[in-house]
């Protein structure tokens, strides 16, 4: 059996059996996540720190798979620990973003330490494009916006953890397919660690994944992304996990726009996220949930082929996409605005 299979497996296991002991220390400190967050469709308070069992499993899944000489790795869990940490104390005190935002960087900076930065990628139109100074933001840039990402998407039971769960497969195939041994077991590793998380978190939810959940995941498998970049130096090993990202990806641009357009602050929860509009148009958070697990899954496939094309093929397909989920997000206004003036006569 190859090796990532028993990193999965072992991660899956240990992510089940670890969040109930998870779920009855969030009640007794009082990490809880009460109704009444603009982001949030819960109704009773629940506990929120269940991203500890998911980077629990995946430490110890890592700690006996990996190789935990190498600098990489112990980058990204070194930065990992970090971004938890601020995650754990988030989910306790509900930190300011500001706060939050220092902790991401610093995790991110921990990566570049430890070598982990994109210096070149390919130039679609030919040629390679040295980063330069540009290396250090850059990393930056793409970890803290990627672990964000998840945080802005995780408001429906299972969503976060499921997406992740499709990315990290996704990234997985790609790095077998590139022959990187470590990348494939990290993100092996953590697909099991969210796997064996979902059935106390998929509706109806026992447990959120709380920020320690879904910057951790998030942080993780943007390090992973960066260290493919590195290892392959092209510009498919980042189109990859931008598609195989390109729900949340998506969704957070088009967040970050609205409340600019409206004069808010773009840190301030709201409802009009992909997933709050397709339950306003009737669909229940399972069929949100399942439906949003589809176009993640398309999207992964379509990294998947991707990867075997040149990069002129892949950024045209890439525009077709995003052309899509354009579309997609005006058919939904479409349908919410219907029913809207349908309630209204």
């Amino acid at each position: 059996m190859p090796h990532y299979i028993y990193g999965f497996l072992i991660s899956m296991v240990l992510s089940y059996l670890i969040t109930p002991s998870v779920m009855k220390l969030a009640w007794k400190i009082g990490a809880i996540d009460e109704p009444g967050d603009a982001r949030r469709v819960h109704k009773k308070p629940m506990p929120r720190l269940g991203g500890l069992a998911i980077y629990i499993a995946f430490l110890i899944a890592g700690l006996l798979t990996l190789p935990i000489k190498q600098e990489s790795i112990q980058g990204i869990l070194i930065g990992a620990t970090v971004i938890v940490i601020v995650g754990i104390l988030d989910d306790i005190y509900n930190l300011p973003a500001k706060v939050k935002l220092l902790g991401q960087i610093a995790a991110a900076g921990i990566l570049v330490l430890f070598g982990i930065k994109v210096q070149i990628i390919t130039n679609p139109l030919g040629g390679m494009i040295i980063l330069g100074k540009l290396a250090i933001p850059a990393t930056l840039f793409w970890v803290v916006g990627i672990t964000n990402t998840l945080n802005f998407i995780d408001g429906l039971d299972g969503l976060a953890a499921g997406i992740s769960a499709i990315a990290a497969f996704t990234m997985m195939l790609v790095n077998l397919s590139l022959e990187q041994t470590n990348g494939v077991l990290v993100m092996a590793i953590l697909a099991g660690a969210a796997i064996g998380f979902l059935p106390y978190n998929f509706n109806p939810a026992k447990i959120f994944m709380g920020d320690t959940g879904a910057m951790f995941l998030g942080f993780v498998l943007a390090a992973q992304a960066v260290e493919g970049a590195v290892k392959s130096a092209t510009a498919i090993a980042l189109i990859v996990p931008i598609l195989a990202l390109g729900l949340p990806i998506f969704d957070t641009a088009f967040a970050i726009l609205r409340r600019f357009v409206n004069g808010k602050p773009l840190m301030q929860a709201d409802k009009g996220h992909v997933h709050h509009r397709l339950i306003a148009i009737g669909l229940s958070q399972r069929q949100a949930v399942l439906f949003m697990y589809l176009i993640s899954i398309s999207l992964g496939i379509c990294s998947l082929v991707l990867a075997r094309v040149g990069i002129k093929q892949a950024m045209i397909a890439l525009a077709l996409v995003i052309f899509m989920l354009l579309v997609s997000v005006r058919y939904i206004n479409i349908m919410l605005e219907t029913k809207k003036s349908t309630h209204g006569m």
